[in-house]
């Protein structure tokens, strides 16, 4: 491989895959040509890692590492060791729900195999069921904002997301947490400490992998920090603007095309 990669860590939604669909086969070739070179390999996601496991054991292959939650959890999967980092504090949660009213966003979190929301539409509904997760609709607002948690996440329509980018980017956060766009209907908030690349950074350390030895590859702006970090940091062709500004190279083909398993092919294999 060129640059003498060592690993790829890739984001999953829009990425590697269409939402909801499964992997393909170029994709799953893809990955077992890099494990048996051995070059690691690992997956960066907003989702949880339960959500990860789940979604690797239909897929059929094996992974080196995972990260999960947008940075706030990370599994070493050689060791089974996990690792978990900083979380929005309960005040914060609150905070967001209140910024967000004027956006008509649902706001939803996690909790052990369940989705929690105060509204059961139909992309809850898509979206829990492509990991296996059930439905938890809560009539009391508040119950989001009880505990600390990873996240809080805002299903918006499509045709507001610009609103609330441009919304963010005017009234810049004073508290410890911040927000970020992670496909084009959903917003999130997490602690400003961690993201993504923060994740990676403390796996490669426990690896001793070099930053120049990595290859990211992403599509929006939670992603932008794991590119930034990498070696080489690949932006895929349906990508985000502010995303392909800190991106090395662009795929040639969207993910809908298989654009991962194109351009690694071409690059690497």
């Amino acid at each position: 491989m060129k640059k003498n990669i060592k690993f790829v860590v890739c984001d999953i939604d829009n990425t590697l895959i269409v939402p909801h669909d499964s992997l393909s086969k170029p994709a799953k070739k893809i990955i077992e040509l890099l494990r048996a070179k051995g070059i690691l390999f690992g997956l960066a996601s907003g989702r949880p890692l339960e959500d990860l496991d789940f979604m690797i054991e239909n897929w059929g292959i094996d992974v080196d590492m995972m990260i999960g939650m947008n940075g706030s959890s990370l599994r070493d999967c050689r060791t089974n060791q996990e690792y978990s980092y900083y979380m929005m504090k309960p005040e914060w949660i609150k905070e967001t729900i209140d910024l967000m009213k004027p956006f008509h966003g649902n706001p939803i979190i996690y909790e052990p195999g369940v989705v929690v929301c105060v509204k059961e539409d139909e992309m809850v509904q898509v979206s829990a069921s492509s990991s296996n997760r059930k439905v938890k609709k809560v009539d009391d607002i508040s119950y989001l904002y009880r505990t600390e948690n990873a996240k809080i996440m805002f299903r918006v329509p499509e045709s507001e997301m610009a609103d609330v980018e441009a919304y963010f980017k005017a009234h810049p956060i004073q508290s410890g947490y911040e927000g970020f766009k992670t496909q084009s209907t959903l917003y999130e908030f997490a602690n400003k400490h961690t993201n993504k690349g923060f994740a990676l950074k403390k796996y490669c350390e426990l690896k001793q992998i070099p930053a120049y030895q990595v290859m990211a590859f992403g599509d929006t702006s939670n992603d932008n920090s794991m590119l930034a970090y990498s070696g080489l940091g690949v932006c895929m062709k349906n990508g985000s603007q502010d995303t392909k500004s800190v991106a090395d190279i662009i795929t040639k083909k969207p993910c809908d095309q298989d654009g991962w398993a194109d351009f690694m092919m071409g690059y690497a294999m």
